[in-house]
């Protein structure tokens, strides 16, 4: 797969001082369409100079056509390349760091033997205890098979670690929440659940990840059964907990009402699915799922379950056909699914100031300098545009709030609550249709969503903590 995105490349040069040839290097970066950002003298010698070049390229293979048309240079050759995203990954992003420092043989018989033993009766004799007196109070478990990793697809658990351990990483600098990577050798759905509840006494919570529909929805739905810690499908529930943060502060701008919107959803997989359940419980009554075959709709036969129940409860008005049929007066677009599907005339046939979530990765359904100036409102899930719908505004918080009230599950008003919580971050004065969500970096949002969190985790009834 070729890989697409800001991708940064450091290259070792050494260079004859006999030949002057840094001009031609840059030429040769330029025509490659790389963009020299930093250059560095590593050593100088009377005959010969050794320097770094940091180059910034949008695809891998322009890597590779830059060090060719290099080395063919004569007096240059490359010594090594390094490629900065690697090296940040270098022995892994996470370490185990102890709290209490073990210095003499009265703290290493209170850490360990003998000491430790006390505290292992008393959570024999009361296993709440666990909750006080060992990590469980604080640690969540990041769990992936590996079978639908970004937009990679079925890469396996061994691929899928590095973005588990990201997820810890964001866990911990924005939620203070503990989190360890669990990446599972199996895609057997009673598997999965028979490992994961084997190891939910060590955590406080689990987060399931990057896990291929439908079998997510039968691994979350055993777990929430099962277990007494809350479980969260962060591909289902974080996006659509986002989706809807951002469409609360977006009709504000287009003056409409939520519950009164139409809304066309274009990919109905786990996310699709997730969002439109809570776009149902913040009201909205009229939303069509469109897919491959088009909408969605009630009487149609289905060998998908989940399609079924979607046909069964969406789409009053049983508008059949296209997207391009059933977008005519929609106020809202959302787009789970693929880049392109979504055209101008489209955008043109929708009501009066529509609103475009285009979220596919990384190229999404419309490319944002086609849409802009036919939508009121443009989100995206990407980083290089306004509107970022990003999950890290949600799971961190989520979690947070959840185990401070020692939460046993994840209720439907919890998730309601962080969508509120996390618009609400947005102000009136700063909220423009190029500012409806705040960003991941907004240091408000995590202690929003927490408190938020847990004052509906109280009236949940699912809290086993003051």
């Amino acid at each position: 797969m070729q890989l697409k995105g800001s991708l940064s490349i450091i290259i070792r040069l050494e260079i004859k001082k006999s030949n002057k040839m840094f001009g031609q290097i840059a030429t040769v970066v330029n025509n490659a369409e790389g963009d020299i950002i930093a250059i560095d003298v590593i050593k100088e010698e009377k005959d010969r100079t050794i320097r770094d070049i940091t180059v910034n390229v949008q695809e891998e293979n322009q890597i590779d056509n830059i060090i060719k048309e290099i080395n063919l240079l004569p007096g240059v050759s490359t010594i090594h390349v390094s490629d900065r995203t690697f090296l940040v990954h270098l022995g892994g992003k996470l370490e185990t760091t102890p709290r209490l420092p073990v210095k003499n043989r009265d703290d290493l018989s209170r850490v360990y033997t003998p000491g430790v033993a006390r505290i292992c009766l008393a959570i024999s004799e009361d296993k709440s205890l666990v909750h006080s007196l060992t990590i469980k109070r604080n640690t969540v478990a990041v769990v992936s098979d590996g079978s639908a990793v970004l937009g990679l697809g079925n890469i396996g658990p061994e691929a899928a670690m590095p973005v588990m351990e990201g997820k810890a990483v964001l866990f911990k600098q924005l939620g203070d929440v503990n989190a360890f990577p669990i990446c599972i050798d199996s895609q057997d759905t009673d598997e999965i659940v028979k490992m994961i509840k084997g190891i939910a006494p060590s955590f406080g919570g689990i987060n399931l990840e990057d896990i291929a529909s439908p079998r997510c929805f039968e691994i979350e739905k055993k777990l929430t059964e099962e277990l007494d810690i809350p479980v969260f499908h962060d591909d289902q529930h974080g996006t659509a907990v986002v989706i809807l943060a951002g469409l609360l502060n977006a009709i504000k701008i287009v003056q409409k009402r939520l519950e009164d919107c139409k809304v066309v959803i274009c990919g109905i997989g786990a996310a699709g699915i997730a969002c439109t359940k809570m776009l149902q419980s913040a009201g909205v009554q009229n939303i069509i799922g469109v897919d491959r075959d088009g909408a969605l709709v009630k009487g149609k036969n289905y060998n998908n379950d989940k399609w079924k129940w979607y046909a069964n409860n969406t789409n009053p008005n049983i508008e059949v056909g296209s997207l391009s049929d059933v977008i005519i007066d929609a106020d809202i677009f959302i787009g789970v699914s693929a880049p392109g599907v979504l055209q101008v005339s489209d955008i043109k046939n929708m009501g009066k100031d529509p609103i475009v979530f285009a979220m596919a990765n990384p190229t999404p359904e419309i490319l944002p300098e086609e849409a802009e100036p036919y939508v009121k409102v443009l989100a995206t899930g990407r980083s290089d545009y306004p509107n970022q719908i990003n999950n890290v505004l949600c799971f961190p918080g989520i979690f947070r709030g959840a185990l401070d009230v020692r939460a046993s599950k994840i209720t439907e008003k919890m998730k309601l609550a962080a969508a509120y919580a996390i618009s609400n971050v947005v102000t009136e004065e700063e909220l423009n249709p190029n500012y409806i969500i705040p960003s991941v970096f907004n240091e408000k949002v995590v202690e929003s969503v927490r408190k938020a969190v847990a004052h509906a985790a109280y009236q949940s009834g699912v809290t086993k903590k003051d």
